[in-house]
């Protein structure tokens, strides 16, 4: 898949191994985390400046547009993979960020191999890539979700507030 260079943070899978590599080299340790990022809001703040503090850099797996079609639903993502890809590379505690199509990101996370996997309580029945992580010496950390914020729930509110009476 094509990336959008942007400050040299949006990279494709085997750059992005080629830093983990290095940051290993260097004794440090790459966070990963994943999702759609569609409409973002204080509650992914909050959550990827959790995971940032897991370690010494974070990487995020962006689901690409398709890919946010097929698990969302034909009218998302509402943001394109480039401007989400941008907005997640401009916030400083996110260090990269690489696209991927499928549907979960277990193939993306066997390529890079981080040593910590982060993903929300509510994905606590199923982590993609956890048995890839735990195998090879990395840990999973589930993090709180901050309530009532969702970009479910801004699309409700955005629709809410300019629905014709």
């Amino acid at each position: 898949m094509d990336t959008i260079a942007f400050e040299g943070k949006v990279l494709g899978a085997a750059a992005m191994r080629a830093e983990r590599d290095r940051l290993h080299a260097a004794g440090k340790k790459l966070v990963f985390t994943n999702g759609c990022f569609d409409i973002l809001h204080a509650g992914h703040v909050t959550y990827l400046q959790f995971a940032r503090a897991q370690g010494d850099a974070l990487c995020i797996g962006l689901n690409s547009d398709a890919s946010v079609r097929r698990n969302k639903g034909p009218k998302r993502p509402i943001v394109s993979e480039g401007n989400r890809a941008k907005l997640l590379a401009c916030l400083r505690f996110v260090d990269y960020v690489v696209l991927f199509d499928e549907d979960e990101p277990k193939d993306l996370i066997a390529k890079i191999l981080p040593d910590v996997l982060v993903k929300g309580k509510d994905w606590a029945h199923y982590v993609s890539g956890r048995d890839v992580v735990e195998a090879n010496g990395g840990c999973v950390v589930l993090a709180d979700m901050v309530p009532g914020l969702s970009t479910t729930n801004v699309i409700e509110r955005i629709l809410s507030a300019y629905r014709e009476p």
